[in-house]
């Protein structure tokens, strides 16, 4: 039988990859590596650092739970202490010497003969017998398909490739999109640009940030006294999980936390924006929960400022110099910035990287044509020994580091799980496999995805055959426990050869 180079390859050193290997590491498992193109772990964190990039939840929750982080300054921290708090944690819990950064994956292919993984990257191949896939669905930037946009002969600027030499002082400046990104930069943008127009497709909901500076004294105290901030942690996270799990997730038993919900972004915007007109267009008409709200204090009141105008008629076309509207006017444009988000669920997006299993049953181009489905989250029979972390029916609960964490914990069991067994290949089972993913089609009808009113939404939890597989129609409580009880028998163990 062939010994692989590793017996894992974790590929992605944002979070979900470095959760895996504090796992791993803390069950004894220490022959792995962690791939990633960039030159530096963080992730998604690495790469946006655009003016204003914050996390949209309470700091408290937005950090492992067996790691709190007592040094953050707001209560929704900046995004350069996200990616510091990234950085202390492969030095904390001595991931460096497993990291291979500036590698980037090109392709896995299962060897059924050896059971293992080839992994091919810019520098060549590495084998492992279990493949842990951490790039986060955050990870492509996504332009839009606008015609002309190539033949624009000013600037383009995507939110998660910030270009920070450039300088916007004295230019007119277009943004398009008015996601959660374009939320957080617009309103720094207006502060440096002569001119800023924004033009929205779909607008957002938006929820007061309750923001403001964490005293050092408490940040100290959050040191000598762990607890205490345990508590802080859990107080927001039932928050969190309220408002997620059961206003979207449970709808249906609970609508009226939505309406609630939807009231208090109203009065808000309300407050905000004292022109009805104006108002009208920031406005959603779809239920919220239908795609991703956020917290600004700052974004509502920049369209009410002179040289910031809001346009929702719509993009007929780029020019060489400008933007031509649906209305037919054109408005001239030095730097264009795109807020338009991430290639999530599409072909060459999840996984990643092309991944072929058995029989030469490449995973994305599988989902593609038969819907996305799997186990858990995370496993799909036609890929043995690996997972696939933030995969279809993953996203819910208060935080993304209740997702990595769920998620780590159920590869690491596994791969665990073979080692006892001496198992060459795992894989799991058809029928838990179609069990899991009937069971997520079923419930997401109760959830507010399930709604009519969530037909206009332009979600990306949304794919191209009317599912909404990015989120799981679940409690985060429920998916923490069931990630440490799942049926390890609900996977099919092969000897080594």
């Amino acid at each position: 039988m062939s010994k692989p180079d590793h017996e894992v390859v974790i590929v992605g050193a944002g979070f979900s990859g470095l959760c895996v290997g504090v796992q791993l590491r803390r069950k004894g498992v220490r022959d792995f590596v962690i791939l990633d193109a960039a030159p530096s772990v963080g992730g998604v964190w690495r790469h946006n650092t655009y003016p204003g990039v914050a996390v949209d939840i309470p700091s408290a929750t937005y950090c492992y739970s067996f790691e709190p982080n007592p040094g953050w300054t707001r209560s929704f921290a900046p995004g350069a202490e996200v990616r510091a708090y990234a950085e202390h944690v492969a030095d904390k819990y001595k991931l460096r010497r497993h990291l291979r950064l500036n590698t980037k994956v090109a392709r896995a292919d299962f060897d059924e003969t050896a059971d293992l993984w080839r992994v091919r990257t810019e520098h060549g191949e590495l084998t492992a017998r279990f493949v842990v896939c951490a790039v986060g669905p955050l990870d492509q930037p996504k332009n839009p398909d606008i015609p002309g946009l190539a033949e624009f002969t000013g600037k383009i600027v995507h939110t998660a490739r910030w270009d920070h030499d450039h300088d916007l002082s004295g230019q007119r400046v277009a943004v398009i999109g008015t996601g959660a990104s374009g939320l957080q930069v617009v309103p720094e943008i207006a502060e440096r640009a002569a001119h800023l127009d924004v033009y929205q497709r779909t607008p957002i909901w938006v929820l007061p940030k309750v923001d403001f500076p964490i005293p050092a004294a408490v940040r100290a105290l959050f040191r000598l006294a762990p607890p205490v901030q345990r508590l802080v942690r859990f107080l927001t996270t039932v928050a969190s999980e309220v408002v997620m799990v059961l206003g979207i997730v449970h709808y249906n038993k609970a609508p009226f936390l939505v309406r609630a919900t939807e009231a208090v972004c109203r009065a808000h915007l309300r407050r905000q924006v004292p022109d009805r007109a104006l108002r009208r267009k920031l406005t959603p008409r779809y239920g919220f929960g239908c795609k991703r709200p956020s917290f600004s204090n700052r974004y509502f009141p920049t369209f009410t400022r002179d040289d910031v105008e809001l346009v929702t008629d719509g993009i007929e076309r780029v020019t060489a110099t400008g933007i031509v509207a649906r209305d037919g006017r054109e408005r001239p444009v030095d730097t264009l910035v795109l807020a338009t988000g991430f290639k999530i669920l599409e072909l060459g997006a999840m996984p990643p990287f092309p991944v072929t299993g058995l029989g030469g049953v490449e995973l994305g181009e599988h989902w593609d044509r038969n819907r996305y489905q799997n186990y858990e989250g995370l496993a799909v029979p036609q890929a043995p020994n690996f997972w696939l972390m933030n995969g279809p029916y993953t996203v819910t609960g208060a935080s993304w580091f209740s997702i990595i964490e769920a998620g780590a914990t159920h590869a690491t069991r596994c791969i665990v799980e073979a080692r006892r067994r001496r198992a060459g290949r795992m894989v799991v089972k058809q029928a838990p496999h179609d069990a899991f993913t009937d069971d997520m089609r079923r419930r997401m009808k109760g959830t507010i995805l399930g709604q009519p009113s969530c037909a206009s939404s332009n979600s990306y939890y949304f794919d191209r055959h009317g599912d909404s597989p990015y989120v799981r129609p679940q409690s985060g409580l429920y998916v923490w426990r069931r990630a440490r009880t799942f049926d390890l028998d609900d996977y099919a163990y092969t000897p080594k050869r």
